[in-house]
């Protein structure tokens, strides 16, 4: 009799713990931009989503290549250029002599409002949206495109924002969120010290000119919206302003301790998760024969090294050629165009499992870009790296691993051979930097919940408490109130 009770208390408990902890929703996810790098993170969150029960429909151009349960794919074509190992140097060099704001706001923001809505796939969740059952909340990416967030009144539903990045100054006003520039340096700025005078009032500067340049250059995609979901539809000044929740791609441990709304809500290493991508058995026994150790080189799902000058190639050779037996496993999407006289002590990939690789026993650094998911994952698996900022963000990243001695920094357009082995030598030689990325990777995992559980929690309060639940009184005041110049 006893026996059969535990038994019973036993089938109960599990039952219970494994059944969903919150009823099913509805959840439609727009991620029109057509970066991968973007997407790993929204589709792990969907993925997530999806693992505790809810049904998510997902617009992307990035459909999953195996089947998940309770994710639905709903492709659309790409609206701007892929990203997808095709951005040369050239490339690179004319995106550093642009306005980056304008970039972002009119090339990757208006652009895909102006051809994404008028696919047919979105007419038909604007004309005909499921009714059994209905959408309970929309969850889509602020980057640039805030057109899309008219789904959700459209559907009459909450929109939760997502950003892959910790947060462009815009953000901030959406949800009234606390922005004290006498110590947080923008993200669009290589990272500074605010310590004098001069600084701060750049910051200060820089900040207000860059959120008057994004106002401005997005205001036309009001008339989009009012194109395509009706004259009565708010401009896209009113749906920033009326999100529920912003998720970002950002830590405390990793980017300051800052004041914030209960609607930021910091996940960090969401996409890093362990998928069924395995490196493929040749790789392995390369690196697993790595005695001596590796060292991990690529410029991301974007750029391709190739492209680069003969002489910045050169001159990685034969920086390289000096530390062997130590070994080079190095991203290059098309080897053909790559420059003769690979070292024997380099082994070239075009796409692998990257986390696995972070993992891997044997290797000893890191060299990268600086995009945010990669240093995020090098972080979490206690990886030193050399950065060689090449766009957007990568610099402040950077920067900020500098200052907390996990990374050493070289520039893009002064590769010389001399300060590669110099890099190289400091980053392999100088414990300082094991030492302290290993002691960052603990405070970056040492939360009260994994960032995905987070992640889902904040989620599901929103639909269970709707849009207004964490919305701040702020958003009702002008700043001349806020900042209490009128007492």
């Amino acid at each position: 009799m006893l026996f059969k009770r535990c038994f019973i208390i036993l089938f109960v408990t599990v039952f219970i713990n494994d059944f969903p902890k919150f009823s099913a929703s509805r959840i439609l996810g727009i991620f029109p931009f057509n970066g991968r790098s973007h997407m790993t993170m929204f589709e792990q969150l969907m993925k997530g989503l999806a693992k505790r029960g809810h049904q998510v429909d997902v617009v992307s151009t990035f459909p999953l290549k195996k089947p998940f349960p309770n994710y639905t794919d709903i492709a659309i074509p790409s609206a701007t250029q892929s990203f997808v190992n095709n951005v040369s140097y050239n490339e690179v060099q004319t995106l550093l002599r642009y306005n980056v704001v304008h970039y972002i706001a009119t090339q990757l923001g208006n652009n895909l409002c102006e051809k994404g809505l008028a696919y047919s796939e979105f007419q038909k969740l604007i004309k005909n949206p499921p009714t059994d059952p209905p959408y309970d909340l929309v969850i889509t990416e602020i980057f640039s495109a805030h057109c899309f967030m008219a789904f959700g009144p459209h559907l009459k539903v909450p929109v939760i924002g997502i950003s892959s990045s910790v947060g462009y100054p815009w953000y901030n006003d959406f949800i009234a969120n606390p922005e004290n520039l006498a110590f947080i340096s923008n993200l669009l700025l290589n990272y500074m010290e605010m310590t004098n005078f001069w600084n701060r009032f750049y910051n200060v500067i820089h900040n207000i000119y860059n959120k008057m340049l994004f106002n401005y250059y997005t205001s036309s995609q009001s008339d989009l919206i009012k194109k395509h979901f009706g004259s009565n539809a708010p401009n896209v000044r009113e749906l920033e302003r009326d999100l529920a929740l912003i998720l970002t791609n950002s830590h405390f441990s990793l980017n300051d301790v800052k004041p914030t709304t209960p609607a930021l809500v910091e996940v960090a290493g969401v996409h890093i998760h362990d998928d069924d991508l395995e490196i493929p058995l040749d790789d392995k026994k390369w690196l697993d024969e790595s005695k001596d150790g590796f060292i991990y080189f690529t410029f991301g799902s974007m750029v391709t090294i190739e492209s680069f000058p003969k002489q910045t190639i050169k001159n990685l050779y034969n920086s390289f050629r000096k530390i062997s037996p130590i070994r080079i496993f190095m991203k290059v999407p098309q080897p053909k165009l790559l420059l003769p006289g690979l070292p024997k002590n380099i082994r070239t990939f075009v796409w692998t499992s990257q986390l696995k690789v972070m993992k891997h026993k044997n290797i000893r650094a890191f060299i990268t870009h600086g995009g945010l998911m990669s240093t995020q994952e090098a972080i979490s698996c206690a990886v030193p790296m050399i950065g060689i900022p090449l766009f957007a963000d990568q610099f402040i990243n950077i920067d900020l691993y500098v200052r907390l001695k996990i990374a050493v920094r070289l520039e893009c357009d002064d590769l010389t051979e001399d300060k590669l082995d110099t890099a190289l030598i400091e980053i392999l030689k100088n414990p300082i930097y094991k030492k302290t990325v290993e002691e960052l990777s603990n405070k970056f995992h040492d939360r009260p919940l994994s960032s995905m559980d987070e992640a889902c929690y904040w989620v599901e309060y929103i639909i269970k408490h709707g849009g207004e639940a964490l919305k701040s009184p702020a958003l009702i005041l002008p700043w001349w109130k806020i900042a209490l110049i009128d007492t």
